[in-house]
């Protein structure tokens, strides 16, 4: 469900940051696994009407909702919509063929791009220049959520899905297919039928040991555990997934929070503010740079850690520029600049997880991943943001963030080194070897 969101360029109340974001991010992760099987369960389509939905309740509340407990239930209702997010891109994939794969992420994320860009492009250019009230944009993002709501209605519903509707590979065997009872069919006409289907002759007792038929929901937790466990026995892939979830973690809380700490370098009811065209510069370029990594010819398997190293620097830099310089010009700038690092990364990240992974592993371990930065994010923000935590001031939040960014660098220079030393120390005993060989 790609719609066109109208950037909102707002002014934020003391206290917004303590009592209201973090709900947020507590029901994001809350939800997040619930969701992801209940998306396969329902097969997509339900999920994806109930984010739309969510997405109608958050926008509606946005323009009617006044108090604090009813702006804390809203940011839950947003947390349900970004959580079900998961519903949309998995529909996609149920639908396609598996050589379609490539063009429809490239198609999704276009979309996606698109739509952000115009969002933010025309919610500044009618703030600012057409002197439309924040309210009106808000008019016109619910009237967008209420047309993609209905749109999903006419999508058609898949017959198939990951793990509760379909032949898990490791259920499947080159002469047969694995029934519930825990046997094998081998007979060709037995294989054509269902993943519940069982031949009469196999409920006869041939053995009073034999295990207890096994569950559907507990067949499937264990595909995935199993799975789970085989994706990340892979060190370079562990590696990067790492990062992504460390970097995820700092991401969500800089982006989050990002227009608020603007807000209080220059007060939106001093002067005019551009968050919007920020937001759209900033995608657009990371875009570029996205494009651009697509060129770039480096060993990512020796050289990935020290550049994941270097990087995470830059953007600790940004961070930290952002929070101590008090000039808004510098804080757009710097924002952007984080943007660009952290698109450039996640996507070099994606490409290097993906490269040896089908996709429903690909599905799994970015589940898993985007899982973790939410774990993450929810004890900074319980412990950083949160009222009942320390509740600091936004500009110590962003000092913090910007110490957790050169933290990552540090662990990841530390594991880079090593990684170099080891590789080089194998180097030196294989041309040894070829030495003492020729000799």
């Amino acid at each position: 469900m790609s719609c066109v969101i109208m950037c909102p360029v707002y002014s934020e109340p003391s206290g917004v940051f303590n009592e209201i974001y973090p709900v947020w991010t507590y029901s994001y992760l809350v939800l997040l696994f619930p969701v992801f099987l209940a998306t396969d369960y329902l097969r997509y389509k339900p999920v994806i009407l109930l984010q739309g939905l969510s997405l109608i309740v958050t926008w509606f509340m946005l323009l009617y909702a006044q108090g604090l407990l009813a702006i804390q239930f809203l940011e839950f209702f947003y947390g349900i919509a970004t959580a079900t997010e998961i519903a949309y891109y998995s529909y996609i994939y149920s639908v396609v063929d598996l050589t379609m794969y490539q063009k429809v992420t490239s198609y999704c994320r276009s979309a996606t791009l698109v739509g952000f860009t115009v969002g933010s492009v025309l919610g500044q250019i009618l703030v600012s220049v057409a002197g439309w009230s924040l309210f009106s944009l808000n008019v016109i993002s619910l009237t967008c959520v209420s047309v993609a709501f209905a749109v999903a209605w006419f999508l058609p519903m898949p017959q198939k899905s990951l793990f509760f509707h379909h032949i898990p590979s490791t259920c499947q065997r080159t002469n047969g297919i694995k029934a519930q009872n825990g046997g094998f069919v081998t007979n060709t006409t037995a294989a054509n039928h269902l993943p519940g289907w069982e031949d009469p002759e196999s409920k006869m007792p041939l053995n009073t040991e034999e295990p207890e038929p096994t569950p559907e929901r507990l067949l499937v937790l264990k595909v995935l555990w199993d799975d789970f466990l085989m994706c990340y026995s892979s060190r370079p892939l562990l590696c990067w997934s790492v990062w992504w979830a460390l970097s995820t973690c700092g991401y969500f809380q800089v982006v989050n929070y990002a227009q608020g700490l603007w807000e209080t370098v220059m007060p939106s009811r001093d002067a005019a503010i551009y968050n919007g065209g920020v937001e759209a510069v900033s995608t657009l370029l990371g875009a570029v740079a996205v494009f651009v990594v697509g060129y770039i010819k480096i060993s990512w398997s020796t050289w990935g850690e020290m550049m994941l190293s270097l990087f995470s620097l830059l953007i600790a830099a940004a961070v930290y520029i952002m929070d101590t310089v008090q000039n808004i010009w510098v804080c757009y700038t710097s924002y952007v600049v984080f943007r660009i690092i952290y698109m450039l990364l996640i996507t070099i990240a994606t490409f290097q997880i993906a490269a040896n992974l089908s996709m429903e592993r690909y599905a799994l371990v970015f589940g898993v991943n985007t899982f973790i930065a939410l774990v993450l994010q929810t004890l900074l923000t319980l412990i950083v943001v949160d009222a009942s935590g320390l509740g600091l001031e936004i500009t110590t939040q962003f000092l913090i963030y910007a110490g957790y960014f050169a933290l990552i660098a540090v662990v990841f220079l530390a594991s880079g080194s090593v990684s170099i030393m080891k590789k080089c120390r194998k180097q030196e005993d294989a041309e040894s070897s070829s030495r003492v060989t020729t000799l």
